[in-house]
């Protein structure tokens, strides 16, 4: 007995073919290429058939019309030649000299000149039948009851127009292959426009788009390029005048701290000296946010062991708060930018703290090795989470879960911007979670042994 496979079975495998018919589709319906391909395939078979079907009225509306009178003509003449009765060497001496069959069947002769061929039957799945005898007069009887059939002795004209067809349509998707390559060389510059905007769009514009033809697509590649020239201009500009900026502004803000510092102490002194250092902490983070932009070549790399950086970052900034840590002892000594990593440290634990007031335990931070080999630095909190809305936007800056732009409640958004930049330049990424309660944010890159 054959095993009938469980219901449960027969769903996951309906829903899985379902998936791939439905993801097939869509990208059937984002591909030019195959939507191009599409469209030669259905004007063949369209072609093809128009033709077939034209070809098949001009012959039964035209040339059958003037054939068919003179063939029974010719066959009425044949059977005039063979006799009534019919004379077998008379038939003989016909098939001799004409490309013909004769076949005779009646009462005093039964004869074939071509038996075990029957060139002009066919098996239709009852028996066989004469194909075409009758509708072009090719059957004659005989006064004395005999039957004459009339055929050709070479192939059937009914298959000359069949593998004619057959032939058509081959030439035809031959014909739509040719195009096809034709139409997909003359797209290719669509790889190489789609390449460059991409790259263009993560910030490298040091290769620009290659121009290698003249046509529409060439002026495209060329106007890309241009536009992103421009953006390259105005984003050097506007990174410049953000540092002009920001060095300027160190200068008055350290004498306004040195004479901050010669006021006489009091609640004035403490608010005055604890806005300017808010102050010369966002300058510092946009000049840093700015170098980091740059990517990699922004990272002064050296070998670094994690686990006593991380374990003396909470001994001397945050010797007085209660983070647990969890150390993964497999983790080699890499090379990474210590600065910046300790940047990254610093403000993702600086950010579990400010959301913890109140929690039932304390923040975690582990540095582990992922399944994929990647280095994974993790912190969570077990505070009161955000919306899932929000997770995607955390990363920006300036970006804050609330709207107060209040130092107590989250500093202006530029913490976990710093973070995403930092992984990025080290190859990775910054990830958030729901932890449930709390947030936990995840940075990844790929451990690159110390040299």
């Amino acid at each position: 007995m054959t095993a009938v496979p469980p219901a449960g079975g027969l769903r996951v495998r309906w829903r899985a073919a379902h998936q791939r018919w439905h993801a097939t589709r869509l990208r059937w319906r984002h591909s030019l290429k195959w939507r191009l391909v599409t469209m030669f395939l259905l004007l063949a078979l369209a072609t093809t058939g128009v033709f077939l079907f034209g070809m098949q009225r001009v012959l039964q509306g035209g040339w059958q019309g003037y054939a068919k009178p003179m063939v029974a003509d010719y066959v009425d003449r044949l059977a005039a030649e063979i006799g009534s009765p019919p004379d077998a060497d008379r038939a003989k001496a016909l098939v001799a000299r004409l490309p013909i069959s004769v076949r005779i069947d009646g009462p005093q002769l039964h004869y074939d000149s071509h038996p075990g061929r029957s060139v002009h039957r066919r098996w239709n799945g009852d028996g066989e039948r004469d194909i075409g005898a009758e509708g072009w007069g090719l059957v004659r009887q005989t006064a004395d009851g005999h039957r004459i059939v009339f055929g050709l002795a070479g192939p059937l004209p009914s298959d000359r127009p069949r593998a004619f067809g057959w032939l058509t349509l081959a030439g035809l998707l031959l014909l739509t292959v040719i195009a096809y390559a034709r139409v997909r060389s003359l797209l290719r510059p669509l790889d190489d426009i789609g390449a460059g905007v991409a790259r263009f769009g993560a910030g490298d514009f040091t290769q620009p788009i290659e121009q290698t033809r003249r046509d529409e697509l060439g002026e495209l590649a060329e106007r890309i390029n241009r536009m992103a020239h421009s953006l390259h201009g105005m984003l050097d500009a506007k990174r410049a005048l953000l540092l002009a900026i920001s060095h300027e502004l160190r200068s008055p803000l350290t004498r306004a701290r040195v004479n901050a510092e010669l006021v006489d102490e009091g609640e004035h002194r403490d608010a005055l000296l604890r806005d300017l250092g808010e102050m010369r902490d966002l300058i510092t983070d946009l000049l840093e946010s700015e170098r980091l932009a740059t990517g990699h070549a922004a990272l002064q790399t050296e070998r670094v062991d994690l686990g006593a950086l991380a374990r003396e970052l909470l001994a001397t900034q945050f010797a007085q708060a209660a983070v647990t840590l969890r150390l993964d002892d497999t983790l080699p000594t890499m090379q990474a930018d210590p600065v910046r990593v300790r940047l990254l440290l610093r403000n993702l634990i600086d950010n579990a703290l400010r959301h913890s007031a109140g929690a039932a335990q304390p923040p975690s931070l582990e540095l582990a090795r992922d399944a994929d080999g990647q280095l994974r630095i993790s912190v969570r909190d077990h505070g009161p989470g955000v919306d899932d809305e929000q997770l995607a936007r955390l990363a920006e800056p300036f970006y804050r879960a609330d709207t107060a732009r209040q130092r107590s409640t989250g500093g202006v958004g530029l913490g976990l911007y710093l973070c995403r930049l930092v992984a990025q330049a080290h190859g990775g990424t910054l990830a958030f979670r729901l932890a449930q309660p709390g947030l936990e944010v995840s940075a990844r890159w790929p451990i690159v042994p110390a040299r």
